[in-house]
């Protein structure tokens, strides 16, 4: 039978010296780890047995041991569940997943300066906590698809032992080898044992015993009335089904009753999942059907744009011998899932008017997603959504709906204005927005990437249409008719200067409204500036513009120069404005120096 010793991997190596060596508080939680991996081994072996009906007898109690001895100083946890196979042991234990590990190491490197375990959570490897408490971890395990059993053993020194060796019963084993001292010594005391079940793992969904005594509950935590469970209850349950270290940001406990029943726990995560924003990453709720676990990420229950959210549904309208193809097609599920949908969105909408201060801290860390569903499916979920949407405002600096800037609005502006960029203090100081300001109107900042694809994909709320200030006529009546007679008067001078840029430029015009500045850059058409350099920067985009208008201050000194000079020095001064509108509006230059020797040569004369 094979027997080898192997090196830990890297990551792997450098987790446990920083586990075994540099912290030493919440020792303790290595057991809310252990019966969490413990809880899904059994899991898996159920959504086995509803295909392979031979890996698991009717009459079996799936079930989770506790076992402690003081005089041998060991602590012993044991389950029914799936069990592995020698070449699962090495996949899993030893190695972090390779998708996960530059994230995993960057991580590591900030949990090395504050000891801050939460990467144990996000990384899914909990087991190794239990090198807190014990100086030797043996596993044994053996899987129902083998015939042989596998001994796993190390004592985090870099290296670890893996052999086949004979076990009867499917299942694993943990062997725990604890620390010489009294405080590792107390996790073989039933008193301790009995208080951390309670703390952490009470809602474990199978029995827990500790001897011949079950010690967690026996009801399932989301079919308990709301008013039995404490805040403590709902934040354990999370971190010991969903492996997160922290208490989540907050929760949602729903019992729906009628023609189709279900109850469901959803959470939404304090610290986003590491791998939230890459292919890799997995969305879906836990699924069960009459407390039977069906299956860990069921996509079908949540929307994409909710896919940071983490729980489960458990409805008595499946079958329990559903398959996973038929699962995906059943009219049930859809029900299930478009019905929670729109109770998720009341919640939200509902936790955005009672406590704008927790809501603002889910904005700023979701409030991405919900711009991505509003654009997604060509806006197929803008309507349910768009209440949702909060933005920073130029009135309070700070955030505020969408529902809230038309209550205030002026009864004579019939648009919504807003300013795109991703640096409130450099967007407030362009020429347009200053003008605004001044003028008194309310703006909102867009400083995401996807803010104004948002609004685009919105068109309008409550029948008031968004209107960048970048492309906005702010100009009095009066500056109107001033700006128009000008332009007039100055009509062969800015043919000359538009047949000059070509191209690069849709139309130039005079605006009387610029205030100081001497030069805007705007756009018309549906492609923004800011759009543009957002498309820019996607592959297959780099052909998308915006229709560029310069617009010149007939004020300005800049402009008398335009009015009396030679052709070459209206060309000049033509080139220099157009790249500061362009500098201005955050867009490079296509040659920075020869800008800088014609800026140098202007001034100089």
């Amino acid at each position: 039978m094979i027997k080898e010793t192997r090196a830990f991997q890297a990551e792997t190596k450098e987790l446990l010296n920083l586990m075994i060596h540099s912290i030493y508080t919440h020792k303790e939680i290595f057991l809310r780890e252990l019966i969490s991996n413990a809880s899904d081994a059994i899991d898996k072996l159920k959504f086995k047995s509803l295909t392979d009906t031979n890996i698991l007898s009717a009459d079996e109690e799936l079930k989770i041991e506790l076992k402690a001895d003081k005089d041998k100083k060991t602590f012993i946890i044991k389950d029914n569940g799936i069990g592995m196979t020698f070449d699962e042991v090495s996949e899993n234990i030893g190695t972090i997943a390779k998708s996960g590990s530059k994230a995993f190491m960057k991580n590591l490197e900030e949990a090395k300066k504050t000891g801050d375990l939460n990467i144990i959570g996000q990384f899914g490897v909990g087991f190794y906590s239990a090198f807190m408490v014990a100086d030797k971890i043996i596993l044994e395990t053996k899987s129902p698809y083998s015939d042989k059993g596998v001994r796993w053993t190390s004592t985090g020194d870099g290296s670890y032992d893996i052999e086949e060796i004979v076990l009867e019963n499917r299942g694993t084993t943990i062997t725990l080898e604890l620390k010489d001292t009294e405080e590792d010594l107390e996790f073989t005391e039933d008193y301790k044992i009995k208080s951390l079940v309670k703390k952490y793992s009470d809602y474990v969904k199978y029995p827990i015993y500790l001897g011949d005594e079950r010690i967690n509950s026996t009801k399932p935590i989301w079919k308990m009335d709301k008013n039995e469970i404490k805040e403590e209850d709902y934040q354990e349950f999370y971190k010991s089904t969903f492996h997160d270290w922290e208490n989540p940001l907050m929760h949602f406990n729903f019992k729906v009753q009628g023609n189709l029943e279900y109850s469901a726990l959803i959470y939404i995560p304090k610290n986003p999942p590491y791998d939230l924003y890459t292919r890799e990453y997995k969305r879906g709720l836990q699924l069960y059907t009459k407390n039977v676990f069906i299956m860990d990420q069921c996509e079908e229950l949540i929307p994409q744009y909710f896919n940071f959210m983490k729980g489960l549904v458990d409805t008595d309208n499946l079958s329990l011998n559903i398959s996973r193809e038929i699962l995906q097609k059943t009219s049930e599920l859809k029900t299930i899932s478009k019905n929670l949908e729109r109770k998720i969105i009341s919640e939200l909408e509902k936790l955005q008017k009672e406590d704008r201060k927790l809501y603002t801290e889910f904005w700023t860390l979701y409030g991405k997603h919900i711009k991505f569903g509003i654009q997604e499916s060509f806006g197929m979920n803008k309507d349910k959504l768009k209440n949702l949407l909060m933005f920073k405002s130029s009135f309070a600096d700070e955030y505020i709906t969408l529902k809230e800037y038309i209550e205030r609005m002026p009864e004579e502006q019939k648009e919504i204005y807003y300013a795109p960029g991703e640096n409130i203090e450099l967007t407030k100081s362009l020429p347009k927005v200053k003008t605004a300001l001044d003028k008194g109107i309310e703006i909102l900042f867009l400083t995401e990437n996807i803010d104004e694809f948002a609004l685009k994909t919105l068109m309008d709320y409550e029948g008031k249409q968004f209107k960048s200030v970048n492309d906005a006529d702010l100009e009095s009546e009066e500056q109107k008719e001033e700006s128009k007679k000008i332009q007039e008067e100055n009509k062969s001078l800015l043919e000359k200067m538009q047949s000059f840029l070509g191209d690069k430029i849709a139309e130039i015009k005079l605006n009387n409204g610029l205030g100081e500045n001497s030069v805007a850059l705007s756009s018309k058409g549906e492609v923004s500036l800011e759009m543009e350099k957002v498309l820019s920067q996607m592959p297959g985009n780099e052909g998308i513009k915006a229709e560029k208008v310069l617009e010149i201050n007939p004020n300005h000194p800049l402009f008398k120069r335009l009015q009396s000079g030679t052709e070459e020095e209206v060309n000049t001064l033509t080139e220099i404005l157009f790249n500061e509108g362009l500098l201005m509006e955050g867009f490079s230059i296509e040659n920075p120096v020869e800008f800088i020797k014609k800026v140098n040569a202007f001034l100089s004369k």
